[in-house]
């Protein structure tokens, strides 16, 4: 069997490695997240934006430029090369962004944040009603969280064909729990309520938010030896079996093929709450 290891290990290891390596791709695919949180950010009139999880911080760049002049994001991420990266972007295009290494939940704050957001960074968390009391105790009472998260892997096929495909050609992967740590771990609604609601969050609201993704087929290979599970199996393997099974997800992956991209549906929550 494949081994399991922590969060913080996958996330400043084979994980952080993966979206540095894709971080332009990345960005490209989910893209409709940031803007749509862009929106929810100027629809609120926030000022002080906590970007949770921001990983290489495409969505706290795209922020802070949305209210420079008056007001400043920050993102926070457990990956520590993910914000080395984050921070040279955000310096790179002049974009008053800062970006804290470490779990968001923990970080050190001066200035209270009067609006938190996620792209895929919530679903993380060892003990997420602690995490989500921890971030409740950051912001102003009654600021307002909109964060992205999957539902289903059953919802998401394009998500899960890469484990699927390759598992008769693997070592066993380790289970995945739904309650653990992971993609997926959001998928069940009236857990997530549940979570915020115990965390002292008020007005919660999950609305399924489904949107069209796109990459360059050019790009599908790198997708398939660099994302996810299969994408560390992958990079474990002798030349030969590593060749094979890349033939194999590219014809399981030919359904997702238009022309010359790739095109998928991304079934997400998103999710609405007041501190």
């Amino acid at each position: 069997m494949i081994e399991t290891i922590t969060q913080e290990q996958l996330w400043n290891g084979p994980a952080a490695d993966a979206w540095l390596t894709m971080q332009s791709t990345l960005d490209q695919l989910f893209e409709p997240f940031e803007t749509a949180l862009v929106d929810a950010v100027k629809d609120q009139g926030a000022r002080h934006v906590l970007d949770i999880g921001c990983g290489t911080g495409a969505t706290t760049i795209a922020i802070g430029r949305a209210i420079a002049g008056r007001g400043h994001a920050t993102g926070a991420d457990l990956s520590v090369p993910m914000i080395e990266l984050a921070g040279e972007r955000a310096r790179a295009c002049g974009v008053d962004a800062r970006f804290i290494a470490g779990d968001a939940s923990r970080i050190a704050a001066n200035t209270p944040f009067d609006m938190a957001v996620s792209r895929f960074g919530i679903m993380f968390f060892d003990d997420p009603v602690a995490a989500f009391e921890q971030i409740r105790a950051m912001l102003l009472p009654d600021a307002p969280l909109t964060a992205f998260a999957w539902r289903s892997p059953k919802e998401n096929p394009f998500m899960t064909c890469a484990e699927r495909t390759a598992a008769p050609m693997l070592p066993p992967l380790p289970p995945q729990q739904p309650d653990a740590p992971g993609q997926f771990a959001f998928a069940a609604a009236d857990r997530v309520r549940t979570i915020l609601a115990d965390a002292g969050w008020s007005r919660v609201v999950l609305t399924p938010f489904d949107v069209e993704c796109t990459m360059p087929v050019a790009r599908l290979d790198a997708y398939l030896l660099h994302m996810g599970r299969v994408g560390i199996a992958l990079n474990q393997l002798d030349d030969a079996p590593r060749t094979a099974l890349l033939a194999q997800l590219r014809r399981a992956f030919a359904p997702f093929v238009d022309g010359d991209r790739v095109r998928f549906t991304a079934a997400c929550w998103r999710i609405d709450a007041r501190a």
